[in-house]
């Protein structure tokens, strides 16, 4: 028998002095055209520093006139562009929106020339924000790459550093804010975080995945055989089964929850185009998501819970966003079981992780079983790491996240107001917990995975307060319908965090002054590193 084999397709020769250039985008048409401007603002302006340097930069495929930009979006569409790419070519993966990290990492995966991600560190499109992603997955692979941004690309830091890649194929950055865990002195701290940390491995928690992988964050999903040593295990749940237990929850309760909110304080911004304002109906629906999603947490006996939402429900139901903030408070409405004869998780927030994120999945529990034990308020929430500009002598981040902030970090629910989402990324609507968070002593910390292992770094920080003007300022500049955290890092400047942080989102949780933080985050590393985490301290720590 004679067989007609199939043929690999040619890759091109890489060309001396020869870049390419090429961009991931969203997966939602609708933000692709809308942040197409600023993208081919960032790749002209990436072009000539880079042509500057002696290089040819080949952009390989075209903008679509069909759909008016030039992002690749799609899984698909990103393995063909790379057929076009020689293999050893120097490439450049440039980005200004929130990018789909997959649609490249396959093409990424089995490029062996040198790899540079490059993003403008700007407020109006989270390009940084898809930057930190993307440098997380590949960190998650295992694959080398190099990374810069800048805010105009004119400055000697981004230029150096471009000249650098362009010689070396690597940029050095300042990591002298990292250092291992060392050994803890003996504190009450230490023995409830190894006490915690010895009840988790021999108990056991289950996490509730309601559909995994949400908006390309690949470094986001943990394998079982890295999850199950800690002592956590995953319930893998249908978005759909949470839409069909929506369906049972009686607008009674409902209303019901409505009403707990209204008399503690929180206020809504309601219009009548449901197209592009918030409405009474899209709240009642995200409150029925809430009493669903703990109905279903009661009946597999989660620990913590994790809704996609942004793709499959986005399409269906109006925003998790509302819903996942009131998990995360401890005072929260109440919520029964479907007889009505138990309350449910009573008088405890229960950890959602925003966007299946399930680095925060872990954060959360752990965050909320050590501050539970110390006593303290341990309602916690992921942030977006979206932004920041110098204010006065310090650099101030704007962290915003549309879901999942629990009205304590706002002061409580008199200071939460219901916002809608954007019509451009939330076509079904949908309100947000908007406000400004308190001033107060934060720690945070992100889990990744990195040489094949879960890490953590742990670091600490102050929400400050800024002017209502420059507030103001920032939201309108950033998502003016999220809420929004002022937050300074303690000894970690701008680029020492852009360089070393794994992930697009960073936990945050409050502690009372700062002497409570520092002691709280000794617990808290000494439960990850007994679980078998491994820690890294960045910035300021106190142990």
């Amino acid at each position: 028998m004679t067989y007609t084999l199939p043929t690999t397709a040619e890759r091109p020769a890489a060309q001396p002095k020869t870049v390419y250039l090429i961009t991931s985008g969203d997966l939602r048409e609708s933000a692709n055209v809308a942040g197409w401007p600023v993208q081919a603002a960032l790749e002209a302006a990436v072009t000539r520093s880079l042509e500057s340097l002696g290089w040819t930069v080949i952009r390989p495929f075209d903008v679509d006139p069909e759909t008016g930009h030039g992002f690749i979006s799609s899984q698909r569409m990103g393995l063909e562009v790379f057929k076009s790419i020689p293999t050893d070519a120097p490439l450049v993966v440039a980005t200004a929106n929130w990018q789909y990290s997959h649609h490249v990492l396959a093409g990424l995966r089995t490029h062996t020339g040198p790899i540079l991600t490059v993003a403008n560190f700007a407020p109006d499109w989270p390009g940084l924000v898809g930057l930190l992603n993307l440098n997380a997955s590949l960190t998650k692979m295992g694959k080398e790459y190099a990374t810069i941004w800048s805010v105009d690309f004119t400055d000697d830091w981004f230029e150096k550093g471009l000249e650098e890649w362009s010689e070396t194929g690597r940029i050095t950055h300042d990591a002298s804010h990292v250092r291992a865990l060392p050994a803890l002195p003996d504190s009450p701290e230490k023995t409830l975080g190894e006490a915690l940390g010895d009840q988790l491995l021999t108990d056991k928690a289950i996490i509730g995945i309601f559909d995994e992988g949400c908006m390309g964050m690949y470094n986001a999903i943990f394998d079982d055989e890295l999850l199950n040593p800690l002592g956590i295990y995953k319930e893998r749940l249908s978005q759909s089964a949470l839409y069909a237990e929506m369906l049972t929850v009686s607008d009674d309760d409902a209303n019901a929850a409505y009403d707990w909110l209204i008399d503690h304080g929180m206020t809504f911004r309601y219009g009548e185009d449901a197209a592009t304002e918030l409405t009474r109906d899209q709240v009642q629906w995200q409150l029925k998501m809430y009493i669903a999603a703990l109905r279903l947490a009661d009946d597999f006996g989660l620990d913590a819970v994790g809704i996609q939402y942004q793709q499959g429900l986005k399409d269906v139901v109006p925003a998790s966003d509302l819903a996942e903030g009131i998990l995360n408070s401890t005072e929260r409405p109440p919520v029964f079981s479907r007889d009505g004869a138990r309350e449910l998780h009573a008088g405890r927030a229960f950890p959602h992780f925003n966007e299946v994120d399930e680095g925060v999945a872990v954060d959360a529990l752990v965050t909320d079983r050590v501050w539970t034990a110390m006593g303290l308020v341990p309602d916690n929430t992921l942030h977006d790491v979206r932004w920041g500009e110098d204010f006065g002598d310090e650099f101030v981040w704007v962290y915003e996240i549309s879901g999942s902030v629990p009205a304590s970090h706002l002061g409580g629910w008199d200071k939460a107001e219901g916002w809608r989402q954007g019509h451009v990324f939330f076509p079904a609507g949908g309100a947000t917990i908007n406000g400004v968070s308190k001033p107060g002593e934060v720690v945070l910390s992100r889990v990744f995975i990195q040489d094949g292992i879960l890490q953590v770094d742990l670091f600490r920080g102050t929400v400050v307060e800024l002017p209502a003007d420059e507030t103001e300022r920032r939201k309108n500049a950033t998502n003016p319908e999220w809420p929004i955290a002022h937050v300074v890092l303690h000894d970690i400047t701008r680029d020492q965090f852009m360089a070393r942080h794994k992930a697009n989102h960073a936990q945050v949780v409050y502690a009372p002054d700062a002497a409570t933080a520092d002691r709280a985050l000794v617990a808290k590393a000494a439960m990850f590193d007994r679980i078998g985490v491994a820690v890294n301290l960045t910035g300021a720590v106190n142990v």
